[in-house]
């Protein structure tokens, strides 16, 4: 028994103080490590990063540092961490190469949440989709269509291709184009596509509005009409203004003509 109990005593004479000392590293190490992510939580928000991406960012700062704080540890200990280190990056390679498509998507939306092409609420076209921004995500973007479908896009196929974000500005051009009939009074339905503008009060006074004869087309003569409106009001304008075209240049005998084919038959006489 004594003989146990030198051997126990010689053990913690000779370990007792290394595993003190990394203990020591440990604890102090685990106090820096949350002293510095506090530290840079508080410079991103005051950098206005978003949260999602803030709390990410902040995650894998106190992994790593943590590991750091790990292997020092280990270190006092006598511990060789070489081969550990060594480990620890071919198997973070190794989780890189098969992540792959992630990572992509990942810096992806880290660009997205950086530079803002687009907000919530945004009407967007972008990733082959077309609708308003419900969320940005670290990987992907979630999106809800016209007729409130959910789409989840991949971030890096946002990325990858052009983004049209329709609500950027506060003012829209509606581009139309009206024909009328070769017969038809040009002056004449020109005032009224000019009347009709002016009495809309969505149209807007600056930029002035544009009312002209575009094109000789074979079988009509095309008006382009081109107000401007705020962003909200387009497609109310667009769709009333259609409607509203065919009714007037109904009523003052105006015609739209729409493409025709004349069929001639001739009749063979078999003797």
């Amino acid at each position: 028994m004594e003989k146990y109990s030198e051997m126990f005593m010689d053990w913690v004479w000779a370990y007792g103080p290394k595993i003190l000392i990394a203990l020591a590293i440990f604890i102090v190490g685990r106090i820096v490590v949350g002293m510095v992510v506090s530290l840079l939580k508080k410079v991103m928000k005051k950098a206005n990063m978003d949260d999602t991406l803030t709390s990410f960012i902040a995650s894998i700062a106190k992994i790593f540092l943590l590991l750091v704080v790990i292997i020092a540890a280990l270190e006092s200990l006598g511990v060789n961490t070489t081969s550990m280190v060594a480990i620890l990056g071919a198997a973070g390679l190794a989780i890189g190469l098969a992540l792959q498509s992630s990572l992509s998507n990942f810096s992806s939306g880290v660009m997205l949440i950086i530079f803002r092409p687009f907000k919530s609420g945004d009407f967007i076209e972008a990733g082959g989709a077309v609708g308003v921004v419900e969320e940005i995500r670290i990987f992907n973007t979630l999106m809800k269509t016209g007729d409130n479908k959910s789409i989840i896009i991949p971030n890096s196929n946002i990325m990858g291709g052009n983004i049209t974000n329709f609500s950027a500005k506060e003012t829209r051009r509606v581009d139309m184009v009206f024909g009328i009939g070769y017969d038809d009074d040009l002056k004449k339905a020109k005032t009224l596509l000019e009347k009709m503008v002016a009495e809309d009060n969505r149209v807007l006074k600056e930029p002035a509005p544009v009312i002209a004869v575009a094109e000789l087309a074979d079988s009509s003569v095309n008006f382009i009409v081109r107000p401007w409106v705020k962003s909200a009001d387009y497609w109310g304008l667009y769709w009333d203004f259609m409607e509203k075209v065919k009714l007037t240049f109904d009523a003052e005998g105006i015609s739209i003509p729409y493409p025709q084919q004349d069929v001639h038959m001739h009749q063979v006489d078999n003797k």
